[in-house]
């Protein structure tokens, strides 16, 4: 019997065979995805740079959208990690097991051309509630007051409104915004609005120039420096939630995100680490 002979694309298909069978495949890439707070966001999407570093074939997703989809995602089972820049509530504490990872303040801003540099907590309130309209009311020009408030689901108004005891309904906003820095824009390019935003947001970007200045609030300066002494009263953990008790590489990255090997990350935040 003759030699099988093979044409050059049999030869090709075998030989691809043949590296399909003594190769094997790269392994997929481990994927860890994080939902919610859009405080938290930024830190964690830094936190999972270095732990991807040191996990080679581990990629950690994150995903802004308010905390509350952090809570709802981790719940359902839709996100491993849910980002929550909050205290839980009763009910969550039932159901999530939170880790610390740093802690923030949120404070008030204006435009850093505006003449008013400290508003009471009533007026604060007047002003949202709709009672105090004009600038010249508290010491301003005269002015319509631009009052921007937080979309529904957002840690940021959950603890504006709790510490300011208002309710949601009473709020008399003139423009709704999500994320920190949409509330820093929102309020650089409008001189005669008020808004609120997470400390290290506003302290950051008004170092670096952007038009807009931090108001005391209950007397004392928001301050990074007041948050980390704890003097500042509008301050908040920022947390990372588990529906169950952490196991693998998620307890690995968990581990990572509170220990002091982040420390830097969370300073250059402009957020106050817990761990020393």
């Amino acid at each position: 019997m003759s030699p099988c002979k093979y044409t050059p694309t049999a030869k090709l298909l075998y030989f691809s065979l043949f590296l399909s069978l003594s190769i094997p495949a790269q392994a997929a890439k481990v994927k860890i995805v994080l939902t919610g707070s859009s405080t938290v966001a930024p830190l964690a999407a830094e936190i999972g740079k270095r732990f991807e570093s040191k996990h080679p074939g581990i990629r950690v997703d994150v995903q802004s959208g308010g905390s509350s989809r952090g809570v709802s995602d981790a719940e359902q089972g839709l996100a491993d990690v849910g980002m929550v820049s909050r205290a839980l509530k009763d009910d969550e504490t039932k159901k999530l097991l939170p880790f610390t990872i740093a802690k923030d303040g949120v404070c008030i801003i204006l435009h850093r051309t505006n003449p008013v540099t400290k508003l009471e907590d009533k007026q604060v309130v007047d002003i949202y509630t709709g009672k105090i309209t004009n600038w010249k009311e508290v010491g301003g020009k005269d002015a319509p007051i631009t009052v921007v408030n937080k979309a529904e689901g957002r840690s940021t108004l959950e603890l504006f409104l709790h510490y300011f005891k208002l309710e949601a309904k009473a709020v008399k906003a003139s423009v709704i915004i999500g994320d920190n820095q949409q509330g820093i824009k929102t309020i650089s390019g409008n001189p005669n609005s008020i808004g609120y935003v997470s400390i290290g947001s506003a302290e950051y970007d008004a170092g670096a120039g952007t038009p807009i200045k931090l108001l005391p609030v209950g007397g004392v300066n928001a301050s990074i420096a007041n948050v980390k002494n704890g003097k500042f009263p509008l301050s908040r953990p920022l947390n990372l939630v588990t529906k169950t008790k952490p196991e693998g590489i998620v307890k690995d990255f968990l581990d990572f995100a509170v220990s002091k090997e982040v420390n830097d990350i969370i300073k250059e935040q402009y957020f106050v680490p817990v761990t020393e």
